[in-house]
């Protein structure tokens, strides 16, 4: 039985792009076993609160399983702590606590807007080259049906997705992309309006983010898509995150999931996540910065694709400790 006695909360700011903050929260039990968590771009009042309420709300509880925590102060970084810590009790992976099956996962690699074809191809070309079977393009108005045209002449056999980031107002050019066979059109338009009239017009699955099982339910009344994207690092706890899963999978849904930012902590838990039989879809994880890796192994793709760690329990990685110390720009023991 998991009981904490010492919690650590630490504040990142990363060093690379625009310098991304991240929340690292560390459980310690009696016994000296520890568990991991961590939340991307927190909420201004993610610091505050893990300070004032997380330490209340589990040092010296006795609890048999994660579920039964609740609502854990803090979100998705306190949760997935107590998810590793009581996964690692029990030496098995967090894959497997959450009952995934898979052994590894097909990656996909996104591709931002370049300054012209010729360009957009040879990084694709590239990422080719390294083993990926599936890409997903970046497109918004203008950036859109010809760089789809261009990727697709040049490797006629490969997955490709399109993310459009929410920022379509119209059907046409996503229409227009759909005859370029095209395994998902992700994030269409703002909300979910529109998304199941696109829907009946394209034989590509509309690939849909929610937040919540409240959303998803309405997503999957309203036929507003026939996939689902999985964030688990922005979701409140992994229970949660399974409970979609097997909303979507019972709708008949696909299923990817994506995994931001951060050190490797979040990105570790989402692939656990994908591990999970629904998850059919190409992964998004991308392999952190060198500057910013706390953990071995590194969490990422080889050859196009994600080895699901097996061998450790837990999140299946070590935390340089040392190291995230270095990083911290505060740091709260309770």
């Amino acid at each position: 039985m998991p009981r904490v006695r010492e919690l650590e909360v630490f504040r990142l700011v990363l060093p690379y792009g625009r310098r991304p903050e991240t929340v690292l929260v560390r459980l310690t039990d009696y016994g000296g076993m520890t568990g991991w968590g961590e939340i991307v771009d927190p909420a201004p009042k993610t610091w505050r609160l893990l300070q004032e309420r997380l330490g209340g709300a589990l040092i010296g509880l006795d609890w048999e399983h994660p579920d039964e925590l609740g609502d854990i102060p803090g979100g998705p970084a306190a949760d997935m702590a107590c998810w590793d810590l009581w996964a690692r009790m029990r030496g098995v992976p967090l894959s497997h606590a959450l009952g995934g099956s898979r052994t590894s996962l097909m990656a996909t690699v996104r591709i931002g807007a370049e300054r012209n074809l010729e360009s957009l191809v040879a990084r694709v070309n590239r990422h080719v080259c390294a083993g990926y079977a599936h890409v997903t393009l970046d497109v918004h108005p203008g950036w859109d049906v010809e760089p789809l045209r261009a990727v697709r002449l040049a490797y006629p056999a490969l997955g490709i997705g399109v993310d459009a980031h929410g920022g379509y107002t119209d059907a046409e050019a996503l229409e227009a992309m759909d005859a370029y066979t095209i395994s998902s059109i992700e994030r269409p338009f703002t909300g979910l309006a529109g998304h199941a009239d696109l829907q009946e017009r394209v034989a590509a699955p509309v690939l849909v983010e929610v937040s919540s099982t409240a959303e998803l339910d309405e997503a999957v009344a309203t036929r507003a898509g026939r996939a689902l994207l999985l964030r688990p690092a922005t979701i409140g706890s992994l229970r949660e995150v399974r409970r979609m899963h097997d909303i979507a999978a019972a709708a008949g849904w696909e299923i990817a999931c994506s995994g931001g930012q951060g050190t490797g902590l979040a990105r570790a838990a989402t692939v656990a996540a994908a591990s999970l039989p629904g998850c059919g879809l190409p992964c998004d994880v991308a392999e952190p910065p060198r500057s910013a890796q706390i953990v071995t192994p590194p969490v990422g793709a080889s050859g196009g694709v994600i080895a699901v760690p097996l061998t450790q329990p837990g999140l299946g990685h070590t935390v340089d400790v040392n190291r995230v110390r270095r990083l911290a720009r505060e740091a709260y023991v309770a």
